[in-house]
């Protein structure tokens, strides 16, 4: 198996090699070419840019002849003349000097010997009007250097011939130059098409790498690690041989070794003594905990924080797990002072001098527990203020109903009570035989009963309505709207808008009226309202009660900012309300804009 995995690994690294310097070949030859006929292009363009400046001025040179020959024959001062004389001789030296250049080429200048046809026919054309012109001027030269105060009439004919020869030898000058731009600017064009090319067999080459050399060698590894599972499979087979325990034993610690290796580098690693002397520490955990490989601390414990009771902690979980080999999480403290949350897992190991060791593999998990106790510190704190709402809501509740209570048993004994006692005495006080005095007293009785009988039914009325209780909801709201209108003399008005008629359950009808009933209170209690309209509208699956008023209003914001219990418990009592009968509460209001409170109970079909 090692033979046959040793010639696999030697003939894919020969073919990778191979590979590999075909395609670094391919590549550098590219480069060099791209080089080469750059760096000739740009002497090409750099002769070319030497032949239109030449051509350029060739073109000057001639017109300056053109000027001092006007100059010559116009000065009569004879030293004028010779200055002039001399400089007109070396702009003709130099212009001649340049068009020979130009046509035969200069090493020195690096000026091409050769031309295009197109331009060597355009110096042919050009050559007799050249010619023409250094004939007149070597004329005139001639003239004023045998006669220096020769008139210019009998210059008159060699002027005419340079200035008749001039304007053809410019405009073919002209022609000349555009033919050297164009040819520039085709090469440039040219170059332009073989970067692209270039570029294009680059990106090729690149292509054929991938194509060739990475495929391939994903494939290869795949491959390969497919027959080390296979060959690791096979040891485990082996391993119960006796015969080849020995050989099995080194490709496992071979194995640990790499695998050591590779968790150096990727997990939070370390091998321990029993004792917890560190024996090999992993370069991310060295980092960590910011250790030195060659200046180990004896402890792991000391490692991992510099707390005393965190050490302790450590030495414990080792102490106790180091058999049986443990996971969990732990605290650590590195020596700057940062907190770390590690999940650690603890495993025993039997070395190859058959010493017992642990293998410790750690996550850092700081992030996930700082979220994880921020997340519980939030919950317990929503939880603590939930509680402490809930308490101030139950103490409020019973406060409420021993206020109640108290007003009841004060209606009763004030009021009921009162007149029960009356009746008591008149009853007591009847006399029979006395006719005249015993009709008064029936009469007095009468009217007890009576006002007994209407303090019952108010009594009973603030307790459960009993149209509440035989009829429904709708008609004990609208029992309630008209004896709260009757009371306080404000307008207000019930409106079955959907006509709806149907019994609910009987714990959601009293909701139901307790919480309008404590809508319409508070908006006569605290909001001064004249107007008040009850409206009802149902659907098939919904009911919904509002109460609009025209009050003072509030802002609901402040009210959900007092957290003290103060104000704003009857719309807390109202939400509960609505929330034990699976109901929604909108409550929508504004300063001097009036209030309106909406219930809206789903409708379950029976």
């Amino acid at each position: 198996m090692t033979e046959t995995d040793t010639s696999l690994d030697q003939r894919t690294f020969k073919k990778l090699r191979r590979l590999y310097i075909i395609a670094l070949t391919a590549v550098a030859f590219s480069v060099f070419i791209s080089q080469v006929l750059i760096g000739k292009f740009l002497e090409e363009q750099e002769a070319d840019s030497r032949l239109v400046n030449m051509s350029g001025r060739q073109r000057m040179l001639s017109q300056k002849l053109t000027k001092e020959s006007l100059l010559l024959a116009g000065t009569e001062n004879p030293e004028a003349r010779q200055q002039i004389k001399n400089e007109f001789s070396e702009t003709l030296q130099l212009w001649t000097t340049s068009h020979q250049q130009l046509i035969r080429g200069s090493d020195s200048l690096g000026l091409p010997e050769k031309h295009h046809e197109e331009i060597a026919e355009m110096f042919n054309e050009l050559t007799p009007y050249y010619n023409s012109i250094v004939a007149a001027s070597e004329a005139i030269i001639e003239k004023v250097e045998s006669d220096l105060t020769i008139p210019a009439e009998e210059l008159a004919a060699e002027m005419e011939t340079i200035r008749q020869n001039e304007s053809d030898f410019l405009l073919i000058m002209d022609t000349i130059v555009d033919q050297y731009d164009s040819q520039a600017y085709e090469k440039v064009t040219r170059l332009q098409n073989l970067e692209v090319f270039l570029t294009i067999f680059t990106l090729l080459i690149i292509l054929g790498e991938f194509m060739i050399i990475f495929l391939p060698t994903a494939k290869a590894v795949k491959k390969n690690m497919r027959q080390l599972m296979e060959a690791e499979s096979n040891a485990v087979e082996m391993a119960h041989n006796a015969d080849e325990l020995a050989a099995a034993k080194e490709k496992s610690v071979r194995k640990l070794r790499a695998l050591g290796d590779a968790m150096d580098e990727i997990l939070l690693f370390a091998r321990i003594a029993q004792d917890g002397t560190i024996l090999h520490m992993g370069e991310k955990f060295s980092r960590l905990f910011k250790v030195r490989q060659f200046n180990m601390e004896p402890k792991f414990s000391e490692v991992l924080s510099i707390h005393e009771n965190e050490q302790l902690a450590i030495e414990r979980i080792l102490s106790e797990h180091r058999k049986s080999g443990w996971q969990g999480e732990i605290k650590a403290t590195t020596r700057d002072k940062k907190h770390i949350w590690l999940e650690m897992a603890i495993v025993p190991f039997r070395s190859g001098e058959d010493k017992n060791e642990l293998i410790i593999i750690c996550v850092d998990i700081t992030k996930n527990k700082e979220a994880q106790i921020k997340i519980e510190q939030l919950t317990k704190n929503s939880f603590e203020e939930k509680m402490r709402q809930q308490n101030i809501i139950s103490r409020k509740i019973i406060e409420n109903q021993e206020n109640e209570q108290n007003r009841i048993a004060k209606d009763i004994h004030d009021g009921i009570g009162q007149m029960l006692t009356g009746l008591k005495y008149t009853l007591e006080s009847l006399d029979l035989d006395d006719p005249k005095n015993a009709e008064m007293k029936i009469d007095r009785l009468k009217s007890l009963t009576s006002d007994i009988l209407q303090g019952v039914r108010t009594a009973t009325f603030n307790l459960t309505p009993p149209e509440l209780t035989d009829y429904g909801i709708v008609p004990a709201l609208q029992k309630l709207t008209q004896e709260l209108s009757n009371l306080t003399g404000k307008e207000i008005i019930f409106f079955n808008k959907t006509d709806f008629n149907s019994r609910l359950d009987t714990l959601i009808e009293i909701n139901l009226y307790r919480i309008t009933q404590e809508a319409i209170n508070n908006a006569i209690k605290y909001a001064g309202s004249t107007h008040i309209i009850v409206t009802m509208t149902h659907s098939k699956d919904l009911l919904s009660i509002s109460i609009d008023d025209n009050g003072r209003g509030f802002d609901p914001y402040e009210i959900k900012k007092d957290k003290s219990g103060k104000g704003g418990m009857g719309m807390t009592f109202m939400k509960e309300r609505i929330k034990y009968i699976n109901g929604r509460l909108f409550i929508n209001s504004s300063p001097n804009e009036g209030t309106k409170v909406t219930m809206n109970i789903p409708l379950i079909e029976s």
